[in-house]
């Protein structure tokens, strides 16, 4: 074998490391060329269907709100059931919604629970007897909540009682308002883990006295929802605006939306609506989503029409919430939840209108709806075992 001196394998070994960093470069624009074509490639199917109703949310909060059309039960489903009842919650899951919808007050020793009226409804509650002996307050119907404490608010039977406006409604007799917490407690054992929750502190900036003060509402209501871990699936709406203001201060991350009866707004009076958080809407021209956008809202949440109970077939009908409406909220980055509406031709109409969702009592109408339109349901989900879902008091 013949050996390479130093003076013939030099030039090699130069011509040899010439190759190898050509190579090197080759390969190297061989995988960024692969990795440009694969980062322009898409993670997922889009399903077109549900672009519209996705675009004015992704503008504002990639997180808010549930994914396509918002199908959201109105205090559980009120026409279902019972409302604000743990019962009513778990009907609205397991007939399949993507979002609850449900009203706090703060009681007097700071609780938060789930019921819509300031006082007790003797429409809605009856009183089974004192909390202790000798209760100067007592009978509760009639009272303000912030005035009652909780071991007071749970002697009220507030499930006995059929409301008149819902003649289909399932009654769940001697259930008590729940808490907050149970609400959340409830979803978790039903492995919920795609429904959002609407929640609205029922602030009264009208009559302030007779409800907890907006901090209170404020402060419980976030710590409540942190201590859940539901940071990442929670809105708060209210008609109280500077309770939504004084919420992205405490907890920056929960997406609001700015309630309205068009009412509230006072339109062309002097001064500022005790409604609007020191906000007067004359200031942006009376218009509502100029106002909501100028404290950072995500989602405003109007009236569907006057009367607010009244429907589009009905004569002398008004719609508050219009296409212009929604164009104008869209074009602004803002989502369109109007409420409540219960009938189909009127919920039929706004969905024409390009609403991101609705609010409604009647849950399964709109399911149906959005069955017959082609739109993505949400999940159904079930509990293994008793369907009650917390013994009577």
């Amino acid at each position: 074998m013949r050996y390479l001196t130093q003076q013939h394998t030099a030039p090699v070994t130069a011509r040899l490391a010439l190759i190898a960093l050509t190579l090197l470069l080759i390969m190297g624009m061989m995988a960024g060329s692969a990795s440009a074509r694969h980062s322009t490639m898409p993670v997922r199917a889009i399903d077109h269907r549900d672009i519209r109703h996705r675009d004015a949310r992704d503008r504002t909060n990639p997180r808010f709100g549930a994914r396509g059309f918002d199908l959201q039960a109105h205090r559980g489903g009120i026409g279902l059931t019972t409302e604000s009842t743990l019962e009513s919650f778990a009907k609205a899951l397991e007939l399949g919604v993507s979002t609850l919808e449900l009203d706090v007050q703060i009681t007097e020793d700071k609780h938060a629970i789930v019921t819509h009226d300031r006082q007790v409804s003797a429409a809605k509650c009856i009183d089974t007897g004192p909390a202790f002996d000798g209760d100067p307050e007592f009978p509760y119907v009639g009272k303000y909540i912030t005035n009652l404490t909780l071991e007071q608010v749970w002697t009220l039977d507030c499930g006995s009682k059929r409301l008149d406006a819902y003649p289909d409604q399932e009654l769940v007799p001697g259930v008590r308002m729940p808490l907050l917490s149970e609400v959340f407690k409830l979803v978790k054992r039903y492995h919920a883990t795609r429904v959002w929750f609407n929640i609205e502190t029922k602030v009264e900036a009208g009559a302030p006295e007779e409800t907890a003060p907006r901090e209170d509402f404020v402060e419980i209501v976030a710590r409540e929802v942190r201590d859940a871990g539901m940071l990442n699936r929670t809105m708060i709406q209210s008609f109280d605006w500077g309770a939504l203001m004084l919420m992205r201060q405490v907890e920056p991350g929960l997406p609001l939306i700015a309630l309205t009866n068009g009412d509230f707004l006072q339109v062309g009076q002097p001064g500022a609506s005790p409604w609007l958080g020191g906000i007067d809407i004359d200031d942006f021209g009376g218009s509502l989503v100029a106002a909501v956008a100028s404290f950072g809202a995500e989602a405003i949440s109007p009236v569907h029409g006057v009367p607010q109970n009244g429907k589009v077939t009905d004569p002398g009908y008004v719609p508050y919430t219009t296409a212009e409406l929604v164009a104008e909220a869209h074009k602004a980055g803002l989502a369109v939840i109007p409420w409540t509406i219960n009938d189909v031709p009127t919920m039929s109409s706004l969905m024409d209108a390009g609403v991101d969702g609705i609010i409604t009592d009647y849950p399964d109408r709109l399911r149906a709806l959005m069955d017959d339109r082609g739109l993505p349901l949400p999940k159904q989900y079930r509990l293994p075992g008793s369907r009650r879902v917390h013994p009577s008091p």
